[in-house]
């Protein structure tokens, strides 16, 4: 068993040796560990420490977002090799007693709706995080990394560049390289590192609520070693995590390497997939039998029909669902990060034109009242 563990009271900049906040393939390993070895990895939350258990909700608009997020690594894994698929076992996640969930102004999928600071604290003990702000709900433990990934290679992180800046000129949102903040704060990393608030095709910030204990992520290698990160856990989340963020946490992560020779090559897999033989959390959440639901389609509040939006349709359906919460007492702040730690999207249709369906399913579980 090879293990990597931080210092807690310093910051991911102040321990550059054990983790980046940057993805490029040449930052150097911390560890090498051979196929099959235990790897024990202490990880930060996703803030990197900027919001702590005395953290107030007017302390967030100094939030610096250059610092997340905070992965521990690089892994070197050896015989890994591009064109092979690393297959990570994911076999323990020790989950830390405090947790938050916040709403930044400028962040989240209602940004335009929630631009005023909020934050919830939670405790986690017993399987369960409970929050003074959200008196009576209980959220079950189901822990998981949600950025976790291997280093793009040179031409990947290329190619990526180019596409992200070609849509930044059609007007979309990117969050492009920026050295103020970088870890490794050296050049050339520090300008050329890719943001890891994004996923992509080597993994990185894909907030899978399923990637836990037990599960088997794939994912494709670029870079030889496969250079694996991890970081910015999640206790629970809502398929979404709309507001921004999920019930985030410190973590101490366990996990294998297997290099599956080849694979991704043969197979033509450029990205991550996953696989499991039980459950992921608990069959009551898993699917749950009391819930409620709200239903989002292609039209907008101003009675406007689009032809098969699907930002819009999920916009409606958690809205919705944020009324819903809102009718059963709940402000309209508290409904946001309900639904952002608890909630889960779906796709119910694709094929109705011109609606799409997406529902957001609430299991009533969570309330303890």
């Amino acid at each position: 068993m090879k293990s990597i563990e931080l210092d807690y009271s310093k910051r991911c900049g102040e321990e550059p040796e054990k983790g980046h906040n940057r993805w490029h393939p040449d930052i150097p390993p911390v560890i090498e560990v051979d196929p099959g070895e235990e790897v024990v990895m202490q990880t930060r939350h996703a803030f990197d420490g900027q919001i702590t258990p005395t953290t107030v909700a007017d302390d967030l608009l100094g939030t610096d977002l250059g610092l997340v997020h905070p992965l521990t690594g690089p892994v070197f894994v050896k015989g890994a090799e591009p064109g092979d698929l690393l297959e990570v076992t994911i076999q323990h996640i020790e989950p830390a007693h405090w947790g938050f969930t916040s709403i930044l102004p400028g962040f989240g999928f209602l940004r335009d709706v929630f631009t005023e600071p909020y934050l919830v604290h939670w405790e986690m003990n017993d399987g369960f995080a409970r929050s003074p702000q959200l008196p009576g709900v209980a959220i079950p433990e189901a822990s998981f990394m949600g950025t976790i990934g291997v280093a793009p290679s040179r031409a990947l992180r290329q190619e990526i560049l180019l596409r992200e800046d070609e849509l930044l000129r059609r007007g979309g949102m990117v969050v492009g390289p920026t050295p103020e903040g970088a870890v490794p704060a050296q050049e050339p990393f520090a300008s050329e590192g890719l943001r890891t608030i994004p996923p992509r095709e080597h993994g990185g910030n894909m907030d899978i609520k399923q990637l836990t204990a037990g599960t088997r992520l794939m994912l494709p290698v670029f870079t030889e070693g496969a250079l694996f990160s991890a970081g910015d856990a999640h206790y629970a989340q809502g398929d979404s995590e709309c507001c921004g963020t999920a019930v985030e946490m410190d973590c101490t992560l366990h996990v294998s390497f297997r290099p599956l020779k080849g694979e991704a090559t043969r197979r033509g897999i450029r990205f991550p997939i996953f696989e499991r033989d039980d459950y992921f959390t608990s069959p009551e959440m898993a699917a749950p039998r009391r819930f409620i639901a709200a239903t989002g389609m292609c039209i907008s509040s101003e009675g406007v029909n689009q032809s098969e939006d699907g930002t819009l349709a999920i916009r409606n359906a958690l809205l919705n669902m944020i009324q819903l919460l809102m009718e059963r007492g709940w402000s309209r702040e508290q409904a946001y990060c309900i639904c952002s730690v608890a909630v889960d999207l779906k796709v119910s249709e694709v094929v109705d034109i011109p609606n799409f369906v997406v529902s957001a399913f609430l299991p009533l579980d969570i309330f303890e009242d």
